[in-house]
């Protein structure tokens, strides 16, 4: 059964339309590590408390897995399933893009840590502190760092992948898609998150009912997609595999709204 859904999310899917001109061999890379974190998020959030100490000990191991640290760090599937993924970008590619891959995941996985936290204290974030912290759960700078190897291996420099527009650019399709889900999932998200979605947390910090929250919460998402366009235009001079970094975060939004509505994961 578990498997029968995990197919009709369409998992394949989403990493195709994130990377439209990944190589089939790559995109199985990419299908196998999205599937991964689908299913470590799923594992997080399968008991109805959350256990911080339980979501803590499965992002330790899986660093640890990623970092190549000796033992069975991450034991069963899960970690089978993250060192074969993992194979492939390891050899492939350069050390300092694995470093800034690693680095996107372990600020990935704090933030599920962190979410797991706050729901078993029943902490409710306001908007920034909630806006900050979904930046993180989202993944979406591990896709970020994930367009250099879908692209063939050649990464950014770091110059430019830490330039401050590039972040800003970075940051704000970060932004674009998390909103956007989270406005797709409000329903689920107000019986089972514990205020972590963006029109839960405007609705308590301002005492407004959910459909105004939600309607606020649409109107900050075309404020940030109007100011898109320019952010991009701040990026300093670029060759080609600038250029693909900045299409492949743009891919990002747009593929993961697409996929938001074909994916039976978020009916």
């Amino acid at each position: 059964m578990y498997a029968d859904r995990l197919a009709e999310g369409g998992i394949a899917r989403y990493a195709a339309r994130l990377y439209p001109d990944a190589s089939p061999g790559d995109l199985r890379v990419l299908s196998a590590l999205f599937t991964w974190f689908f299913l470590i998020d799923d594992e997080c959030d399968r008991a109805s408390v959350p256990e911080p100490e339980r979501v803590r000990a499965l992002v330790g191991g899986a660093l640890s897995v990623l970092r190549g640290e000796p033992g069975q760090a991450l034991p069963g599937p899960l970690g089978t399933m993250l060192a074969d993924a993992w194979r492939e970008p390891y050899r492939r590619m350069p050390a300092r893009w694995c470093t800034r891959f690693v680095a996107a995941v372990e600020h990935h996985l704090g933030g599920v840590v962190v979410e797991a936290r706050n729901k078993a204290g029943g902490h409710r974030p306001a908007v920034e502190e909630y806006v900050e912290l979904r930046r993180a759960t989202s993944a979406a700078y591990v896709a970020h760092t994930l367009i250099d190897f879908a692209g063939g291996g050649q990464p950014v420099s770091e110059s430019f992948y830490r330039h401050p527009a590039v972040r800003a650019f970075s940051r704000t399709g970060n932004d674009l898609l998390s909103w956007f889900n989270d406005l797709l999932s409000l329903e689920r998200d107000a019986a089972t998150s514990g205020g972590h979605n963006l029109v839960l947390a405007i609705a308590a910090e301002h005492g407004v009912p959910l459909e105004e929250a939600a309607t606020a919460a649409r109107e900050r998402w075309h404020r940030t997609m109007r100011q898109f366009p320019s952010l991009r235009a701040a990026a300093p001079p670029h060759g080609a595999a600038g250029r693909r970094y900045l299409d492949g975060v743009e891919h990002a939004v747009r593929g993961t709204m697409d996929w938001s509505y074909e994916s039976a994961r978020y009916n």
